[in-house]
């Protein structure tokens, strides 16, 4: 014999099913947004000014440079690599051989490069004016014969940056939009075979707030499983992600992902009472004819 359905069933396991995968898909934008804005910032704290020094500056002169730079507030504060580095012209000249695989020394018969400083610039200052002031803030030093950056790796940096917020952003509120549309849905079935129930409730004077409660009760504990089950398996997924892929640790930021585990969680919350209680108040206002 078929197993009989008791009154006031309700297909839980599928409503926190759709709701997981749902939240899934939200928290995995999250992190892409969460992880491509570390890797961001990475690239522009690498980037550096350089500052070419004139070839008559003695020792206690490329100190004084250095004095009048290091309280700039341009300079590259917090971090753990070293915001300011001097790189003589000896270093300079054997970056250069090992980069090109040409000894231009024993052409020219000298070093024709230049001592200078290296210097990592804020993450709020990568702009293409700001970074134009702080080049000629520099070149304002006694003492400094150059000043210069990749221009055009700054403004590819900037435009792309741009472009990838904007596309993830749009891409994740597509998916909100169609996710909420199909998990409504999928509450609205599930409330549609408690129509009766609901009437037969009204007919012996219960009130709507009454009705609704119970059910608001068990959207809200749907939303949360299904919350912390798209947590936990995002968690998963990343943390398998960080042991096979190298060099992703670099991108974490746990803080954040607290923060956004805790986004998914109560926006798992807010979903299910928010459908529940819309698909609720459809069934509440109906005829009896309607029902049917």
């Amino acid at each position: 014999m078929p197993k009989k359905k008791k009154i006031g069933s309700y297909p839980n396991a599928m409503i926190v099913m759709s709701l997981s995968a749902a939240l899934f898909l939200i928290g995995f934008c999250g992190l892409l947004v969460v992880q491509s804005k570390k890797l961001v910032s990475i690239i522009r704290e690498n980037i550096e000014v350089r500052v070419f020094i004139d070839k008559d500056v003695s020792k206690p002169g490329q100190d004084s440079i250095l004095a009048q730079i290091q309280p700039k507030a341009y300079v590259l504060k917090g971090s753990d690599t070293q915001a300011i580095s001097f790189v003589s012209k000896e270093e300079a000249a054997k970056e250069f051989i090992e980069g090109t695989k040409e000894d231009f020394t024993t052409l020219l018969g000298e070093n024709p490069l230049r001592d200078s400083y290296r210097i990592k610039i804020g993450e709020d200052f990568f702009e293409e004016v700001k970074l134009q002031a702080i080049k000629k803030d520099l070149e304002t030093i006694s003492g400094v014969y150059e000043v210069v950056y990749q221009e055009d790796l700054a403004d590819n940096i900037n435009r792309n940056v741009t472009k990838i917020y904007t596309v993830l952003a749009s891409f994740a509120l597509i998916m909100l939009v169609i996710i909420v549309l199909l998990v409504n849905n999928t509450i609205k079935l599930a409330i549609y075979s408690q129509r009766f129930l609901i009437r037969s409730m009204q007919l012996v004077g219960a009130t709507d707030g009454f009705i609704q409660r119970p059910y608001l009760m068990r959207g809200a504990m749907q939303g949360l499983v299904g919350g912390i089950v798209a947590s936990a398996l995002l968690i998963f997924l990343q943390q398998l992600a960080v042991k096979n892929i190298e060099g992703l640790a670099v991108l974490q930021e746990y803080d954040k992902l607290i923060i956004l585990v805790g986004v998914v969680v109560i926006l798992g919350l807010l979903i299910g009472l928010a459908s529940t209680y819309q698909s609720l108040n459809r069934y509440l206002k109906m005829s009896l004819d309607q029902l049917y």
